[in-house]
């Protein structure tokens, strides 16, 4: 059974490998703009994550997953402007930059499902070139609220978020 810790700074050459085969996997996969054009997510981003304890890793026998979380009340600026409606006002928790490295079935599921039960409502967004991780969203009981726009492009991304 995998288990979630905060990532350290020992992690970092693993979970920048991560990223990368997540940008590969991504491409191959008809989403090659979400992360690829600007090789998303940047190091100094993950060594931030790591200093301020918003990075995890998920482990079974290696690490084999990696993203941030947080969670309170607003706790996500882009969130604030939704082209649609959240599901709900109360506080939340927010994933970002969730990667696996392909090696088992169920990593991404594992992850998003330890987030939510760290807070019991969740937000997520994601690329509309994405289908896998829409398809997980759709499979773990998230729906779709509207669209958000982030800083990192112009693309627009679906947001989605579920509650326990």
């Amino acid at each position: 059974m995998p288990v979630v810790r905060k990532t350290t700074e020992a992690d970092l050459p693993r979970v920048m490998e991560i990223y990368a085969g997540a940008r590969a996997f991504m491409a191959a996969h008809g989403n090659p703009r979400q992360w690829g054009p600007t090789c998303w997510p940047p190091e100094a981003l993950i060594r931030e994550d790591i200093r301020r304890g918003k990075s995890y890793v998920c482990v079974s026998d290696h690490v084999c997953g990696v993203f941030f979380f947080d969670h309170g009340p607003d706790v996500e600026p882009t969130y604030r402007a939704i082209e649609g409606a959240w599901g709900s006002d109360a506080p939340y928790g927010v994933v970002h930059r969730i990667a696996s490295d392909g090696s088992g079935r169920g990593i991404g599921a594992f992850c998003v499902d330890w987030c939510l039960r760290q807070c019991g409502h969740l937000r997520i967004d994601t690329h509309p070139d994405n289908l896998p991780m829409q398809q997980l969203l759709e499979r773990l009981g998230f729906v779709r609220r509207g669209v958000i726009h982030v800083e990192e492009d112009d693309d627009p991304r679906f947001a989605y978020d579920r509650l326990l």
